[in-house]
């Protein structure tokens, strides 16, 4: 079930336009015989044999890599072949990240990262990524490519602000065998250098203000689904409201959707909170509502709905279903 959800991520990346010099024959020549071995060796960390088989083949994929984004100019060619890499590009191309996962026997999961830019001589500027999350209590950090939280990365939003670009990244961790994650934070570059994180999740409209968060989470129960993306059409992100299944709030593995939506929207060089994306009123004499089980394939990011939409929904299929039907005379 994980490996179909990292392959369905992995072609949600959306391609976009490039601005580079093209390798020449012998590079391109080069970087298509560097892609035939790096999807081997990918497939092998994706589904190979034990530890040592898939670590093995991190081990070959890394200089592998390397090697291939040596050739001049390399920004330009997709490595479109390797499947299980996440390669993303922000709208202006200035660079490309690359993410990839390793999983371990007892269920857990490690990231492996790079950043390559876009250079205007062609040459090689790499910077890559050390997974520390297993290491780390505090996941509210900012930090370097050094001190990187691990994750999948599946989308990449770009916003412009007081002559500073933000790269919002959206990312996905399996974690363990009990829960997964979801995530949002902000890649910035100062001094040419990224940084992960920052005071960018701001909750100062909500009716009681919380801190701003340097990087935004969802954990919730493996055996689950939750949505966490930037919605264009609201142009906002818009997130799965959790809730304990078991009433036992500090068990995050316990947590599902109840098929509410909160999220965020850009303003002012933050995403600031919106508690509930929408209002429906509870009718007088009523209580809140129970959250139902879920139907999770009736849930869509480019169109969400409360669950009061899906009741009112099966009502109407209701009634057109006992109408009754007349005869023709």
């Amino acid at each position: 079930m994980v490996k179909k959800l990292i392959l369905s991520l992995l072609f949600l990346v959306p391609l976009c336009s490039l601005w580079a010099q093209k390798p020449d024959a012998t590079g391109n020549a080069r970087l298509l015989k560097g892609q035939d071995t790096l999807q081997q060796l990918s497939q092998n960390i994706f589904a190979g044999k034990g530890d040592a088989g898939r670590e093995a083949a991190i081990e070959q994929f890394i200089p592998t890599l390397v090697r291939s984004l040596k050739t001049p100019y390399s920004f330009r060619f997709s490595f479109d072949s390797l499947r299980t890499v996440s390669i993303l590009y922000p709208k202006d191309s200035s660079f490309r990240i690359f993410t990839w996962a390793l999983e371990r026997e007892t269920g857990f999961y490690r990231h492996y990262g790079a950043i390559q830019m876009n250079t205007p001589d062609g040459q090689l500027k790499l910077f890559p990524l050390f997974d520390v999350s297993d290491y780390i209590t505090n996941t509210d950090t900012i930090a370097n490519n050094k001190a990187w939280y691990g994750c999948l990365y599946y989308n990449i939003v770009q916003r412009h602000y007081f002559n500073q670009e933000y790269y919002t990244l959206f990312g996905w961790d399996a974690n363990n065998p009990r829960s997964q994650k979801k995530l949002v934070e902000m890649l910035t570059f100062k001094n040419g250098t990224p940084v992960f994180g920052g005071p960018f999740f701001s909750f100062a409209e909500d009716s009681i203000p919380k801190p701003s968060k340097n990087r935004f989470i969802l954990e919730y129960k493996k055996e689950s689904t939750a949505t966490l993306n930037y919605n264009k059409e609201l142009d906002m992100i818009v997130y799965d409201h959790l809730v304990s299944e078991t009433n036992e709030p500090a068990k995050k593995y316990t947590y599902v959707s109840d098929m509410d939506y909160e999220g965020f929207k850009w303003q002012a060089g933050k995403w600031v909170h919106v508690n509930k994306i929408f209002h429906d009123a509870i009718p007088l004499g009523k209580g809140a509502p129970v959250p139902q089980p879920l139907d999770q394939k009736r849930k869509s990011m480019t169109n969400p709905k409360s669950i009061e939409d899906f009741q009112a929904e099966d009502a109407a299929k209701q009634e057109k279903q006992t109408k009754p039907i007349k005869k023709k005379s």
